[in-house]
């Protein structure tokens, strides 16, 4: 039977005709009081962050992190095999929890779509978390935009602080594909309107802030995270922080609300935390600490994603997230599909439905390389395979025995078609991982090792680079970030998700390549260091035809081309 032989209904048709819970009902199923919950509307709700207080000394649950291959145009389905294991799990009698970041309106409306899962296997009211939801993106780009304001504000008042307007390095931000904000001028028009100077904008999915919302434990962390921001220099190359701004108590304020993880469910009417939404490519990727805290004191067994291929988003996750946090995940699942690992081999898309075990085994090359990445963490590993119809056995067969030879599993899964119970073979080595498996985890790279060499620890040993590519000024400001006390800081390497190189047309497992480093930067607030690869930039544009073009409300008000 073909894909084409019957009409499958969209991801949001299938979300639109489901019938959804009270968030009440979700709640309870956790044990959670009605009383920890602030409503937003019926299905979906905010939890208390008093409760994680009282639930303090409980014991953690299971922690299980999806990730995938290199993503291509044929899509993996990380956050579908996120969602459909979690129903799995549920089905097979674990209390489980899913914690998933909340989709960007940049992608949405730009080459992506949604991002809420897909086919049975998805998170919901599926319109609401793709677009507004509860604001949360929101109140991130106002806490950010009002340090911007008020940076400009305190030179147009008299800088008392001595900034130099030609070394302020904090940008705006808006929560759009705009690359015609990518640079600009700020302060034209007279004396009146400021002074003017060069600025800018970036994604807010990229923003400090963000980043700073993840991966902050309380609101008091939040707010101290917050004041040590740097907004860029004085005129005698002193760094400034926000603190001294004085508005840090006020962008607190304002993500105040935001900050408590919001509550929705599945198609099966199981529980998921979505809540905050850094990029794996340009930031941190993955979903807020206080939200994967919390389910995994309600929970038996957590599963969460992170970002894009297991060479940014997983290794992201566990080098900044878990080094910050002092999680420890214990079992990984990478996401493949049949289709992929053909496009990761050099196929063409007219061969994509074809036996074409030459390019399938040269693609799997690209699954091997994050397989052998994810168990150097000390981690045991399994390989979901997102099964399509038009899969052929013989190239499950052949692709399960490569994956076996690397000492890890393959389990084919139809959570896509089937939901939870298309799921459920995953579910059960997933149970199996976690009974028998012997999980060490350790991190990449120690502390207290040169950046520059926690970069080019990543680029070999997680990329499969010869080395990286730093001109003399940029190693000299290395060194200097070194000196000056961030040295201790992990690193977060801004890179293309298409490749494990910085070229995004090098499919599969590319050998011989260097990494070149561009730019480097303190987030201080977060707690990383940032490095620019290659052309990767802070604010995307949008493709030739955006996703935007397809969306449409009708007459009653019901959404149509979200995905």
């Amino acid at each position: 039977m073909s894909e084409s032989a019957t009409r499958w209904p969209s991801d949001i048709e299938i979300a639109q005709a489901a019938v959804l819970q009270p968030i009440r009902d979700i709640a309870a199923r956790l044990d959670i009081d009605e009383a920890d919950l602030v409503p937003y509307g019926h299905d979906k709700a905010k939890v208390s962050r008093s409760l994680f207080t009282r639930l303090a000394d409980k014991p953690d649950g299971k922690l299980v992190l999806v990730t995938a291959i290199n993503p291509t145009k044929a899509g993996e389905g990380k956050t579908t095999t996120t969602v459909g294991l979690g129903d799995a799990l549920a089905r097979l009698d674990h209390r489980t929890m899913i914690c998933l970041r909340e989709p960007s309106l940049g992608p949405c409306f730009g080459m992506k779509g949604g991002a809420a899962g897909g086919g049975r296997a998805q998170v919901v009211p599926m319109e609401d978390i793709n677009l507004h939801f509860t604001g949360d993106f929101h109140a991130i780009n106002m806490a950010h935009n009002l340090l911007a304001a008020a940076i400009d504000n305190h030179i147009h008042q008299g800088n008392a602080l001595g900034i130099d307007p030609r070394r302020v390095t904090w940008k705006r931000a808006i929560d759009l594909n705009e690359r015609a904000l990518r640079d600009i001028l700020v302060g034209l028009g007279g004396v009146g309107n400021g002074m003017p100077r060069e600025s800018g904008f970036e994604i807010t999915a990229a923003s400090e802030i963000m980043a700073i919302f993840c991966l902050a434990e309380s609101l008091a962390d939040l707010k101290e995270r917050m004041g040590r921001i740097h907004i860029g220099q004085t005129f005698d190359r002193e760094l400034v922080e926000a603190r001294e701004l004085g508005v840090h108590g006020a962008m607190t304020a304002l993500l105040r609300d935001a900050f408590s993880p919001n509550l929705v469910q599945t198609l099966e009417g199981n529980p998921a935390f979505v809540h905050g939404g850094p990029f794996g490519n340009i930031a941190h990727g993955c979903n807020s600490v206080m939200a994967t805290r919390l389910a995994l004191k309600l929970a038996d067994i957590v599963v969460t994603e992170a970002g894009f291929g297991a060479d940014l988003g997983a290794q992201k996750f566990f080098d900044i997230k878990c080094r910050s946090s002092g999680l420890k995940p214990d079992a990984v699942v990478i996401v493949a599909t049949i289709r992929a690992l053909k496009l990761q081999g050099g196929a063409g898309d007219n061969e994509l439905l074809d036996r074409a075990d030459k390019t399938l085994v040269r693609g799997v090359r690209n699954l091997a390389k994050h397989i052998e990445s994810v168990q150097g963490y000390g981690l045991p590993v399994l390989v979901a395979l997102n099964a399509f119809v038009t899969d052929h056995d013989e190239e499950i067969a052949l692709v399960a025995k490569e994956v076996e030879a690397l000492g890890a599993k393959l389990v084919r899964s139809d959570h896509w078609a089937k939901g939870g119970e298309g799921a459920e073979d995953l579910g059960r080595a997933v149970i199996d991982m976690l009974e028998t498996g012997s999980a060490d985890f350790e991190l990449l790279y120690a502390d207290d090792i040169p950046l520059i060499d926690k970069a080019r620890t990543i680029a070999q040993r997680i990329y499969g680079a010869e080395d990286i590519v730093a001109d003399t000024k940029l190693r000299a400001r290395f060194r200097k970030l070194d000196a000056d006390g961030f040295g201790h800081l992990p690193v977060c390497m801004a890179k293309t998700q298409y490749s494990l190189s910085t070229d995004a047309q090098l499919m599969g497992r590319p050998t011989g390549f260097h990494v070149p480093l561009r730019d480097v930067k303190v987030c201080n607030g977060a707690g990383f260091v940032l490095v620019l690869t290659g052309d990767i930039m802070t604010m995307p544009g949008l493709p030739r035809v955006p996703a935007a073009n397809s969306i449409d409300v009708d007459d009653d008000g019901r959404i149509t081309g979200l995905f």
